[in-house]
């Protein structure tokens, strides 16, 4: 049963109509007074809740009335509704317990869907369950491992791919964000139709209506033809936007309206289209410290993180470890032609002592260079040991250097190079990974005389 709760007779019949075409049992209420006659009888599955219940537009009444069926209900979804949609009571209505926010006049297909998600995650089963059960239902081709913590995520993604709920995948670089957002597109009903990836760490401002929304022809110096843009290739279907930590300011704003409304102008053009697709958005930052810090919207960040998937670093699940070279090592054996290359106990053994900041994506790597570079078809603890960079340790415990033996501009300036070397120059990592501004690793790099590009 969908509960409605609005004083508008219109907008409770236009609802109850469009619900109840979907197959869904429906009930109405007009206030406060009448909803707690209907959860007296009956726990819906769904709430649809209006914000304002009074000639005072302020969505105070809705609020008030929200914090009581969260009490009262904890776990029932609720869908807020209102005509006098601001980012404030978007996010008071999202910290107060809200699954979704849609203002008036809504979209039939899109509160429609909404309210299948809602209703779909409020009702997921958490039992554990194992790697082969999880292969049995789900296709997750190419995820490797058998971690606990691994099959917590892949469970998760299995019970939110059916939904459209927007999909916020965290970790740190090189943990699998992206095979995780294709593993939700893969489990869900878009899965025939385009899944498109933007890395939004690597579009500058000026291009990112271009890209993201594309132009027509004429809107800009270069604009020679109409160009369609990733949101709109991607209809139906999924968009994976990655590194949405990197965003700037002005496009955030330009990337709420398109997940709100599910509409977007053409650059140089002032006709609107509208789009349906599921939003996967991945980071490896924190983005709650920066809505902290103001560096992120707060309305943005209640959109797309309906559902959050953080995923362990390889050094949390090590027991994985040879699991992924013995994966790797099949590749290579066909890829390179090598059907007897194979790797030794003691080096797995080693390979799981490793710290692995790259994680993954570094341990690929590492594997794939040593059994390039080796002319033997055992890898060894010493044939690794060769290809492992210094700004890597072989050991998880990190030794100081001893009492007097550097002073602290040395360590600083040791530890600025490694960071730069890891990251290959890329200042706004490099700053990030020491937890410094920009402008101060600007100044130390300076003062050491240590060489950047201007442009980074």
């Amino acid at each position: 049963m969908i509960l409605i709760i609005d004083d508008d007779t219109a907008i409770q019949t236009s609802l109850s109509l469009l619900f109840r075409k979907a197959g869904y049992r429906v009930r109405v209420a007009d206030g406060p007074f009448e909803t707690n006659e209907v959860l007296d009888l009956e726990t819906p599955a769904l709430i649809v809740l209006d914000m304002n219940f009074s000639i005072d537009t302020s969505g105070n009444d809705g609020l008030r009335l929200l914090r009581r069926i969260r009490e009262r209900l904890p776990v029932v979804p609720v869908i807020l509704l209102t005509g006098w949609g601001t980012i404030e009571l978007a996010v008071d209505g999202m910290k107060a317990g809200a699954s979704d926010f849609i203002t008036k006049p809504w979209q039939n297909d899109y509160l429609l869907q909404a309210a299948e998600t809602a209703i779909k995650l409020a009702g997921t089963d958490t039992r554990s369950v194992s790697r082969r059960q999880l292969d049995e239902q789900f296709q997750f081709d190419n995820i490797v491992g058998n971690d606990p913590k691994l099959l917590d995520v892949l469970t998760t993604v299995g019970r939110i791919a059916p939904t459209d709920a927007p999909v916020l995948i965290t970790g740190e670089s090189g943990t699998g964000k992206e095979l995780i957002a294709e593993a939700v597109h893969q489990n869900s009903r878009r899965k025939r139709q385009p899944f498109v990836k933007v890395n939004l760490g690597g579009i500058s401002e000026t291009l990112f209506e271009s890209e993201l929304f594309g132009h027509v022809r004429g809107a800009f110096t270069d604009a020679k033809a109409d160009r369609v843009g990733r949101f709109e290739l991607a209809n139906k279907g999924s968009i994976f936007l990655d590194e949405i930590g990197d965003l700037a300011p002005a496009s955030q704003v330009k990337l709420l309206r398109v997940l709100q409304d599910r509409t977007f102008e053409p650059l140089g053009s002032s006709k609107p289209k509208t789009v349906d697709v599921r939003v996967i958005c991945a980071t490896n930052r924190n983005l709650e410290a920066m809505v902290a810090q103001g560096t992120f919207r707060e309305d943005l960040f209640y959109r797309i993180n309906l559902i959050t998937v953080p995923l362990p670093a390889l050094r949390q699940r090590p027991n994985d470890i040879p699991t992924l070279v013995r994966f790797f090592l099949d590749n290579l054996k066909v890829l390179y032609n090598r059907p007897d290359l194979r790797v030794s106990d003691e080096a797995l053994d080693w390979l799981k002592t490793l710290p692995l900041p790259g994680n993954i994506r570094q341990l690929k790597n590492l594997v794939e260079r040593t059994a390039l570079l080796v002319s033997g078809n055992e890898l060894t603890v010493a044939d690794f040991e060769k290809y492992v960079p210094p700004s890597a340790p072989t050991t998880a415990a990190v030794r100081l250097p001893q009492v007097g033996s550097l002073t602290l501009d040395q360590m600083e300036q040791q530890m600025i190079q490694q960071a730069m070397a890891f990251h290959q120059n890329r200042v706004g990592k490099v700053a990030r990974s020491l937890g410094i501004t920009r402008f101060a690793l600007y100044r130390r790099l300076d003062k050491f005389g240590i060489a950047y590009s201007a442009d980074e």
